[in-house]
């Protein structure tokens, strides 16, 4: 994607990525940051790059690293970026052919615990894969629905994080809410609802994306450290569940084959269910087809 288009991503994006959050829950203002030109820092030494990510089977293997190895390994870092442009990053799919990944977010908590049921119902009877990306506290609110999608082949799970939280090892702020203040809680806000989805689904999730999908380049290797691949997105489709159906659908429809499409599972009240409905069979008409982000980033 190109850095112009990024950046008009991200001007969507502001304040809108908010409504998956909640209200402002006194964190301070928005960090003043772009997805194509993250902010910088000045001081310490720059993390070292994420590596690449091991299968879902070598992950599940090998120990976790514990708090205080990533206490002792990041705790005087200071970054360098903040954004949506985390190094490593997953913005597009790799081979993209005709393929477009549909990711929904269910953040819980003040952010909203609800169950959009029609969404579901709809990607079900169109057959169409989609990662959800699910976040503790809606797990929690909705332990029933959670099991009915884990255990739906359709779909895969993905880490939305223990408390929803901006990935920051400074306390950052997007959107008003405040982020996490350092590696330490960096580690808990993945480890935290890591543990959980292991529990549930027998395996480790493979992704994960923060509350409001902003990280620094510390946090992004502290995520890769925990086996898990950090993903952000290239058409944000509901505005954070503050879209009409109509703009749900303008938005959506106009995916290009490669774009991982965030959107959300969590506000049942708004206008993502309908256009999602209206936009997917437009493009299926024209030509592509939807995947899992796995079936498209771990293709042996």
């Amino acid at each position: 994607m190109t850095a112009g288009r990024r950046a008009v991503l991200a001007a969507m994006a502001g304040g809108l990525l908010a409504g998956c959050a909640g209200p402002n829950n006194g964190g301070g203002a928005p960090a003043a940051a772009s997805s194509g030109s993250p902010g910088t820092g000045a001081g310490a030494t720059t993390p070292r790059p994420p590596t690449v990510v091991p299968s879902a089977a070598a992950s599940a293997a090998r120990p976790l690293v514990t708090r205080a190895q990533i206490v002792a390994r990041y705790g005087r870092s200071v970054p360098h970026t903040w954004g949506f442009d985390a190094p490593g990053a997953v913005h597009s799919l790799p081979h993209p052919a005709r393929d477009i990944a549909l990711t929904f977010d269910a953040c819980g908590g003040p952010g909203g615990s609800g169950y959009d049921r029609a969404l579901v119902d709809f990607l079900r009877a169109r057959h169409i894969p989609a990662t959800l990306f699910i976040n503790s506290r809606w797990i929690d609110a909705n332990p029933a629905a959670f099991h009915r999608l884990a255990t739906d082949p359709l779909f895969e799970i993905a880490n939305h994080g223990t408390r929803h939280r901006p990935l920051s090892v400074t306390g950052r702020s997007a959107y008003g809410i405040p982020g996490t203040r350092d590696a330490g809680e960096v580690y808990d806000e993945i480890a935290g609802n890591r543990a959980k989805l292991t529990r549930l689904l027998d395996a480790p999730p493979r992704f994960f994306r923060s509350g409001t999908a902003y990280c620094d380049d510390v946090a992004a290797c502290i995520v890769t450290d925990l086996g898990e691949r950090f993903v952000s997105f290239s058409v944000n489709g509901d505005g954070g569940a503050t879209f009409t159906a109509e703009q749900v659908h303008a938005t959506v429809a106009s995916a290009r084959a490669g774009s991982i499409v965030l959107c959300h599972m969590n506000h049942p009240e708004g206008g993502t269910a309908r256009g999602i409905a209206s936009a997917v069979p437009h493009l299926l008409a024209t030509g592509h087809r939807f995947v899992r982000l796995s079936d498209a980033l771990h293709r042996t």
